[in-house]
């Protein structure tokens, strides 16, 4: 029974390559696999589930994404354990993604929640969190 779980989520974008850019690999690090392509639109699926991102038109760019504004606030996944965490976060590194409450890495969700919190380039907050 599939009732209640997650179909997929879509997203609007400033820009689509910068986003492809971000997202690919981060979502196939994670298990997740190309699924469509078109002009102006990607996405990624795992199971039963995907992630959509659209290039937002030209005419809605003038307001910047907050995830303090009424609407999406983040994205978490599933690490498959710490050291997965930790390995992501040292390629975010790599990559000079913005990475979030650097002072409480891994630990800023509290002393039993092992996650890395970064941003998207559209400032979308994202985290991976451990499993274990």
């Amino acid at each position: 029974m599939k009732k209640g779980l997650l179909h997929h989520i879509e997203l609007y974008v400033s820009n689509l390559n910068k986003t492809t850019e971000f997202w690919g690999w981060l979502l196939e690090e994670l298990g997740y696999t190309m699924f469509q392509e078109w002009e102006s639109g990607r996405s990624w699926r795992l199971g039963d589930t995907y992630i959509v991102f659209v290039q937002a038109e030209d005419r809605f760019l003038d307001v910047p994404f907050h995830r303090c504004r009424v609407g999406l606030n983040h994205l978490a996944f599933y690490a498959s354990s710490r050291d997965h965490v930790d390995e992501i976060t040292r390629k975010l590194k790599i990559k000079d993604v913005n990475i979030l409450y650097l002072d409480r890495h891994p630990y800023a969700g509290g002393a039993n929640h092992y996650a890395v919190y970064f941003e998207d380039p559209d400032r979308i907050k994202v985290e991976l969190v451990a499993s274990e």
